[in-house]
């Protein structure tokens, strides 16, 4: 608490106020600054032609705007939009959208959102594993680079996962068509998305999700672990906590199938 001496209650009033003015006047508006970040085209999450430019970057500019910044996203291949918000003469101060996993160059916003990530696999031929072991008697199918799921990937890096490495998605798409994988990791609504385009549509009918999910993963922002980025993360929390990001995920991924419709 503050005690003022050698005012009258009257002129005391009047001093005060003429502070709290002033103390306005040096401060001014709050500054508004654009973050910048990287991502990649991974529909409907993200991208630079969809509608505000997918799902999650619509949420974490939603976030932003609430604290009265802005959002700046450019798009490149995935290996690069990490590569490149990793760098520390970047003008990128983080990337998205990422699954939270060990590392000391990024650091995790709060969740953004929940991936449903399961497999693809032919109608014909499902795979069936009441274990997760019971997974290395089929070859799968996953994309480079792409985090899938912690245990998943020890079987993967100890040589017990049978896998095929591919570029996309939807190259493991066709791949599990013509039975060249029995099955590949992907999110449910990023497979539901991709079948919905005229090339890949005439897949829908002979392909599916397997009953049983992998995980539900949360989706994060991966900020630069720097001083900036921990001040930037700070903000996006912040802002996450005034905006309903599940109502705006789920209203976007409605407007996805009814426009399949």
């Amino acid at each position: 608490m503050f005690a003022f001496t050698g005012f009258s209650t009257s002129s005391g009033k009047c001093g005060l106020r003429l502070v709290l003015v002033l103390a306005l006047l040096l401060i001014g508006p709050a500054k508004s600054d654009t973050l910048k970040l990287t991502s990649l085209h991974w529909p409907p999450y993200s991208g630079k032609k969809l509608v505000d430019q997918g799902a999650l970057i619509a949420i974490t500019r939603a976030a932003l705007n609430a604290m009265g910044h802005e959002l700046s996203v450019d798009f490149y291949p995935w290996s690069r939009a990490v590569r490149l918000a990793s760098r520390d003469d970047s003008m990128y101060l983080g990337y998205l959208p990422e699954y939270s996993y060990p590392t000391q160059a990024f650091i995790f916003s709060e969740s953004l959102g929940v991936s449903p990530l399961g497999l693809v696999e032919r109608q014909i031929n499902p795979i069936r594993w009441p274990k997760l072991i019971d997974l290395n008697d089929y070859t799968l199918g996953v994309v480079r680079d792409y985090v899938n799921t912690a245990d998943l990937d020890i079987m993967i890096k100890q040589g017990t996962q049978p896998v095929e490495v591919v570029s996309s998605d939807e190259h493991n798409i066709k791949k599990v068509a013509t039975g060249r994988v029995d099955g590949a990791v992907i999110d449910v609504h990023v497979l539901r998305f991709i079948l919905t385009r005229d090339d890949l549509k005439p897949l829908a009918d002979k392909l599916q999700m397997n009953q049983k999910l992998l995980e539900e993963k949360q989706l994060y922002v991966a900020f630069k672990n720097s001083p900036d980025g921990h001040k930037w993360r700070s903000i996006v929390n912040h802002g996450l906590t005034r905006i309903d990001a599940k109502s705006i995920l789920d209203d976007y991924m409605a407007s996805v199938t009814a426009s399949d419709k």
